[in-house]
């Protein structure tokens, strides 16, 4: 089968690979009728996420039909199937819970895992071998574990576009607003009009938000953030912490919401100058300013919600200011299996249509390409969706 394979940092192959198997008796086999790159595959396409070996498929946003099932799957053959991008065996302490990106399971790779981060969250697909080494699902056919779990089935006539952002972006920019605890009439900031940004302010206004403040500096990113009623702030032409003083009477946000994580977009910041010199000379691992920017303008026994990928150990963080403060961190790899079914009825119910995002649709040979036109935020790029 042909899939999108990473082989160093820029540089992403479309080639022919085997095609997968049934390896467990809840296993499924799907048929990829759509996929999409998401802003996490951006760190893999830097070279920022450890352990990723050459031919590693990659991709974890995936829909499609079910063509093949193990013995003790209870999918059918002709399911129409979206793909969480956890992968979770719904069975353990966590599963139980709710919690299913930390499947104690589901990553193979635990012990290495562990090492790094003291415990090991679940496997995630096309993800690096320290979280399972899966093949992703950027590709023709993908093997789903756990598939009876994971898996969740999608009327037949709804279009892949409303259904497939249920994989990841929609729950994580869900879970971004659910975590500030919103009962109505707070305002949030957030950091990041990128896809998930754009659901969570979407979302926050569901749960009824008073007022959304969105920091970007792509103009078409800050454009559809003012569409969904948000109000907007240029990084790169003001000084955001001054800013939010001023729109918060000095107050600073209810909550700060997070959605970039370790690569933020350039800026001229000291800080974020000084980030990038550490981390091209290894004595760091992340780019941590937009969290530490979070933390300064949130008010006092407020929340910040974490929802961009961060990998590592961060410098500088003003943790004395978050303490004294009695700031509140809510963060977590979201547990997509927990949000899928809530959301999936409120595209039914038409409260919102996820296909709003999409700026670019294209095949899936096109993907190494689209990855560099996403990456330098080139040609209004926001999501790119592929059709293998």
């Amino acid at each position: 089968m042909k899939a999108i394979t990473w082989h160093g940092k820029h540089d992403m192959r479309c080639e022919h690979v085997p095609d997968p198997q049934i390896e467990h008796g809840r296993d499924c086999i799907i048929k990829v009728t759509s996929c999409a790159i998401c802003g996490s595959d951006l760190h893999i396409y830097n070279g920022v996420i450890p352990d990723m070996h050459k031919g590693d498929v990659v991709g974890h946003e995936t829909m499609g039909e079910v063509v093949e099932v193990g013995p003790d799957c209870n999918l059918r053959v002709g399911d129409r199937v979206v793909i969480p991008f956890t992968i979770s065996c719904g069975e353990c302490f966590f599963c139980r819970n709710g919690w299913h990106s930390a499947c104690e399971r589901s990553n193979p790779d635990a012990e290495k895992a562990a090492k790094l981060w003291g415990h090991s969250p679940a496997g995630l697909f096309g993800y690096s071998h320290l979280l399972g080494g899966y093949a992703g699902g950027q590709a023709e056919y993908l093997r789903v574990p756990y598939a009876d779990t994971g898996a969740l089935k999608v009327p037949y006539g709804m279009p892949d576009d409303q259904a497939l952002f249920l994989s990841d972006i929609f729950p994580t920019g869900y879970m971004a607003a659910d975590f500030c605890n919103i009962r109505g009439g707070e305002t949030i900031a957030l950091w990041g009009c990128g896809p998930v940004g754009q659901f969570a302010i979407r979302s926050a206004m569901l749960m009824g938000a008073g007022r959304v403040i969105a920091i970007d500096a792509i103009p078409e990113r800050l454009a559809l953030a003012r569409a969904a009623g948000a109000e907007t702030l240029d990084f790169s032409k003001l000084d955001i912490y001054d800013a939010m003083q001023e729109l918060t009477q000095g107050r600073g946000a209810d909550a700060c919401i997070d959605c970039v994580g370790t690569e933020p977009y350039a800026t001229s910041s000291a800080d974020a100058m000084l980030d990038r010199v550490k981390v091209a000379a290894f004595l760091a691992t992340d780019r941590p300013h937009v969290l530490r920017e979070a933390i300064q303008c949130c008010r006092n026994f407020g929340t910040v919600s974490v929802v961009g990928v961060y990998g590592g150990y961060l410098d500088k963080i003003p943790f004395g200011s978050a303490m004294n403060r009695g700031l509140t961190f809510r963060m977590a790899q979201t547990p997509v299996q927990a949000y899928m079914p809530k959301l999936l009825a409120l595209v039914e119910e038409g409260k919102i249509d996820p296909s709003f995002v999409i700026t670019h649709k294209a095949r899936l040979e096109d993907a190494p390409s689209l990855y560099a036109t996403f990456n330098a935020k080139r040609d209004n790029c926001i999501k790119v969706v592929l059709t293998p």
